[in-house]
Formats: C-alpha cells, sequence, structure tokens
C-alpha cells in the first residue's frame, strides 16, 4: 500500500527526514505552514502528517498544541530526530574555500561555536532546507549551507563538516496524525496524549493529578497554556505511559473527571525509543 503524507517546510527539511524515517519510499509532500499541514490530512489530500510537537532545547512547538485538540485528527505514532547539523557546499568546494554561511537564524544559533572557529560570515534564510537548495543553485563555492545531511543528499551538495551544533543532545519529537481513529493495542510501551481544561475550584489541578500518583500512571509530559484569549481558562496538554484500558488508567481518567470539565484524548500509540 502507498501513502501520501505532509509535512511542514521544503523538501530536504528535518520534518521532511523525520517523515522518511517513518514512511520509507512513501510519497511526502511539503507544506507552508502548520495549518497546510493538518488540513491536508483533514482534507483527504494526504493521509498522515508528520508534525514536530517539542524541541529538548527549544521546549513545545507552541502551534501544535493550539491546532491539534481541535483538528479532528488523532495521534497514531510518534517518532524522535536527532538534530545533527552538517556544512554543506557546493562539489568541488572546500572548507577553506568557504567565507560565508547561510541558514535558518535559529540553525546559525545552535553551531554559534562552530562558526566563530571559522571567522565566517552568517546569511539569515527562512528555513534550513531553503538554504541548501539556494546554495545548490547558486554554485558560488565561498558559501555554505548548514542544513542536515537529508538535505544535502537531496540538492547534490557535499558534506564538509558535520556534528558542528553546539549542543549534541538536541533533539526533535514528531507525532504521526491520521484522521482514522486507529488505537495501539494493550501492551507494554503504549503512550496515551490527552487534554483536559479543570474546573474552576480551588486546587482543581493538584486534585486532577492525585489520581495519576495514587494509581501508579507515569505522566510523562504535562503542558498547561491558554485559550480563547482568556487568562483564566487553561488548557493542559499531557502524556501518560499506559493504554486507556488498563485498570491503573482507567481510574486515573475516573479521578480526573471528579476535577474537569472537558477531556479528550488525542491519541493512544506506541511510543517511540528516544535514542
Amino acid at each position: 500500500m502507498t501513502y501520501k503524507i505532509a509535512f511542514q517546510g521544503e523538501p530536504g527539511a528535518f520534518s521532511h527526514a523525520a517523515t522518511n524515517n517513518l514512511f520509507p519510499g512513501q510519497e511526502a509532500i511539503g507544506c507552508v505552514t502548520f495549518e497546510e499541514t493538518i488540513a491536508a490530512v483533514q482534507t483527504g489530500k494526504t493521509d498522515f502528517a508528520v508534525v514536530p510537537v517539542e524541541n529538548s532545547l527549544y521546549g513545545r512547538i507552541t502551534d501544535i498544541h493550539h491546532l491539534l485538540p481541535n483538528s479532528g485528527l488523532y495521534i497514531v505514532g510518534e517518532t524522535y530526530l536527532r538534530v545533527e547539523m552538517t556544512l554543506l557546499a557546493v562539489p568541488g568546494a572546500t572548507l577553506d574555500d568557504i567565507k560565508s554561511v547561510q541558514s535558518l537564524s535559529v540553525a546559525l544559533g545552535q553551531c554559534r561555536k562552530f562558526i566563530a572557529d571559522h571567522g565566517f560570515r552568517t546569511i539569515n534564510s527562512i528555513d534550513t532546507a531553503g538554504s541548501a537548495r539556494e546554495v545548490s543553485q547558486k554554485g558560488d563555492k565561498s558559501v555554505a549551507a548548514i542544513a542536515s545531511r537529508f538535505a544535502g543528499e537531496l540538492y547534490g551538495l557535499n558534506v564538509l563538516a558535520e556534528n558542528i551544533e553546539d549542543a549534541a543532545h538536541n533533539t526533535t519529537r514528531f507525532l504521526v496524525l491520521s484522521r482514522e481513529k486507529t488505537e495501539a493495542a494493550p501492551a507494554p510501551g503504549v503512550k496515551t496524549t490527552f487534554v483536559f481544561r479543570v474546573r474552576n475550584v480551588p486546587a482543581a489541578l493538584y486534585k486532577a493529578m492525585g489520581g495519576f500518583a495514587t494509581n501508579g500512571v507515569n505522566m510523562t509530559k504535562l503542558e498547561s497554556y491558554m485559550v480563547g484569549g482568556a487568562f483564566t481558562a487553561t488548557q493542559f496538554y499531557a502524556d501518560i505511559e499506559g493504554h486507556p484500558s488498563d485498570l491503573s488508567v482507567q481510574h486515573a481518567f475516573e479521578e480526573l473527571g471528579f476535577f474537569t470539565d472537558q477531556f479528550h484524548i488525542l491519541g493512544v500509540y506506541p511510543a517511540a525509543n528516544t535514542k
């Protein structure tokens, strides 16, 4: 069976690399925005979307936290991608030829030490993959791109240096979204993601979380954010280890229900290895 998968960014983006890892040999379709990426699945243009939800350096991807709960899509999988930066140049160029480096400002910031050590001038661009494409098109041996090895292969560039990022632990977590509600079978290594809003009563969040502690359910993520522009309306996004059919999870959710006025499961899926 063949699939179409939407991702945000240009071909060669880190999201494209994550998509390729999850769906090798399938058709990956780049989208300009996260809204367009999600809409591609909603409208049936693609079968799945692969979207970043958090990064080990920069935290949550705020747009996804706001878009996902009301999208009507379901989380059916996840993956982790090490963000490994490489210095890419046109064939024939050497490290001594490079005078300038081009990339997304965030990527340039992640490689400050390498750039400073070599005295490179920096050129800000809209993204890493687009930088690789532009360097390839210009054919200037004095300009290199900072992007993924995947982008270099896609645009015919040579790797002059790899793993040039300052932080070796830079990792992004991606979610796989689908129109179809497909849940993993009860088994060890299953993760459940849900959103909820606590009732406006004293210590509601503290009491709502108590059920997970007393029932031995490990909560691996808890994020809060305002909704609807109201300072009093706070929504929480959570990940737990376990399946909704597990007795311990059932009891935790039952206790959660006493202190919430909204609760919605976004997905039940196999947990990916973080390494």
